[in-house]
């Protein structure tokens, strides 16, 4: 089982190891940077496991630290969100969180530094113009107009921006760097921007906000980051992060490392086409149980195991690369499969009257709920009238139905006795409607004494004890291995049928679950109480993941380190 504190030796590890033996670090300081303008989703798993178990792994520490620079699209209910992720998941930040608003007066003040060091100025073109003038990977930029301001008049522009002098967008802050260079970041980049937005840390004390790319490696180096880890998008930025930490008077030097992310096909983990799936309602939130944020898989009924391992088993690599999906339910179908209690629930019931038992017939029967760990038993009412799985009756034998309890032939009934199907009713339709059967006497825990062995095992449950159940049933969110990818819209490959609602009888313990506690419904498959929606009363269940592999998806194959 791998836990929280999981040695890796992937290349980020080991250049950490390198630098503290080597002595460049006494040691190791890590964070996790989401900007809170959504919920996380699994490809932030991957990084959390990476930063917090490098720290872990080391003896460092990490930071929680959110990088709030676009007020516009942020709110507290991501940022709560996020700290229940990450515990969630089993680990826990040093100290405070921490926010890049922690920051913003120093920013400024390294602002200005830049100003007065002739290194940014104060530029007055249109978001139209500054496109046109920043040229593409074809054509090199070309110098604004008011590049070449005085250190004097760019640093009376810049106070009058803090000061809320000038309308939203009319001026902008940027860096002067290159127009010309071959990397698009470091051609002027802007620093500051007018927006008159309420911060959720802030509140109103400032109408200019800084940059993403101006805040990120600041922030690493107020707090001492000794290893910045981030995705390989960012790899183009570094040039950008470190002409910043050369050119401030910043107290640390921190290093950027970029690693591939997580992409998993039949998934879409943009932000954007997240929130717009949520904002469209073709799911019920960020929570859905079919959406790849963290809230959704815990709702789902992932575990914080199962998670951890999977990002443990994909390992950590320096290209972007295609998880197959099946490696992630092959992680959740272990782990539950090793841990999950068992119970028995029916979805397409078929009633059973045993006949030679008493109408009023009632035996408390016990089953372990798990036969291997001491979870405990319950207690299961066994009467004269059960429920099985409709499929488990055929009205004739075949070979290829052996295992079915058919007129003449006997099945055992799961954690009870053996019974032989005498005979059944058929309604209009010729459809099955009741099986007419009888007790084998002593067989409870063991064979009929006349040799005449079950053929197979079926789960059931007291046709009067039984307590009727929510069953909520999920498939795939797209029908596309690759949904974002190729023409058209990713919508065009949401399926339709990814939710349905069922009824099922499930046995009387299982109205008692406690919310995200996730069952083996015995020969059905893996299914959770779900976190808000399940009570005693009406007992809600979630599909989780089915007993067996997808064999139409190809084997899981992990990342190269």
């Amino acid at each position: 089982m791998t836990d929280t504190a999981a040695t890796s030796n992937n290349f980020v590890a080991k250049i950490v190891e390198e630098d503290l033996a080597s002595g460049k670090i006494s040691k190791v300081v890590t964070r996790f940077p989401p900007e809170p303008n959504g919920y996380l989703h699994v490809g932030h798993a991957k990084s959390i496991c990476l930063n917090f178990g490098l720290a872990q792994q080391f003896g460092g520490d990490c930071f929680l630290r959110f990088d709030d620079t676009n007020p516009e699209k942020e709110s507290q209910e991501y940022i709560d969100a996020i700290q229940d992720d990450v515990r969630w998941l089993g680990f826990e930040w040093v100290g405070d969180v921490r926010y890049s608003s922690d920051y913003f007066d120093t920013l400024y003040d390294y602002a200005v530094e830049l100003i007065k060091a002739g290194k940014a100025y104060v530029c007055s073109l249109t978001a139209e113009q500054a496109e046109e003038y920043k040229g593409d990977f074809n054509r090199p930029g070309k110098p604004s107009p008011f590049r070449e301001r005085s250190i004097e008049e760019n640093l009376d522009m810049f106070a009058r921006m803090r000061a809320g002098e000038f309308n939203d967008g009319e001026h902008v802050l940027r860096a002067k760097i290159d127009m010309a260079s071959g990397n698009m970041n470091l051609r002027d980049p802007i620093l500051y921007r007018i927006r008159r937005i309420h911060h959720h840390q802030t509140g109103d004390k400032w109408c200019i906000y800084p940059t993403y790319d101006f805040t990120h490696g600041q922030s690493d180096a107020l707090e001492g980051i000794t290893h910045s880890v981030c995705t390989l998008e960012f790899e183009d930025h570094r040039p950008l992060y470190e002409w910043f930490i050369d050119n401030l008077p910043v107290p640390a030097k921190p290093r950027q490392y970029e690693f591939g992310r997580l992409n998993l096909n039949y998934t879409v983990t943009s932000k954007r086409k997240l929130k717009r799936l949520v904002d469209e309602a073709v799911v019920a939130g960020w929570d859905d149980p079919r959406m790849p944020t963290i809230s959704g898989m815990r709702r789902r009924g992932f575990t914080p195991r199962s998670v951890r391992n999977f990002c443990h088993m994909i390992g950590v690599s320096r290209s972007d690369g295609m998880v197959d999906v099946a490696m992630l339910e092959h992680a959740l179908r272990d782990d539950l499969n090793k841990h999950a209690p068992r119970a028995m629930a029916v979805l397409n019931p078929l009633k059973v009257v045993i006949e030679n038992l008493p109408e009023d017939h009632l035996e408390m029967l016990k089953a372990d709920y798990h036969h291997e760990l001491e979870l405990g038993q319950r207690e299961m009412p066994f009467s004269r009238e059960i429920l099985i799985d409709q499929d488990d009756f055929k009205e004739e034998y075949s070979k290829k139905f052996k295992k079915k309890f058919t007129p003449g032939k006997r099945i055992r009934l799961r954690h009870s006795y053996v019974l032989e199907a005498v005979d059944y009713d058929k309604d209009e339709q010729g459809n099955v409607t009741l099986v007419r059967a009888k007790l084998i006497e002593n067989t409870l825990g063991q064979d009929p004494a006349d040799g005449d062995k079950p053929k197979g095992v079926v789960h059931w449950v007291s046709a009067s004890h039984a307590v009727e159940a929510e069953v909520r049933w999920y498939e795939r969110l797209f029908t596309s291995p690759t949904p974002d990818k190729g023409e058209g819209d990713f919508m065009d490959n949401v399926n339709k049928d990814s939710l349905s609602v069922r009824t099922a009888w499930v046995e009387p313990a299982l109205a008692k679950a406690q919310a995200e506690q996730v069952y083996q419904f015995e020969r059905e498959g893996y299914f959770v109480a779900d976190r808000f929606d399940h009570s005693t009363e009406k007992p809600v269940f979630n599909l989780t993941i089915g007993l067996r592999e997808d064999k139409s998806l190809s084997q899981p194959t992990p990342e190269k380190e």
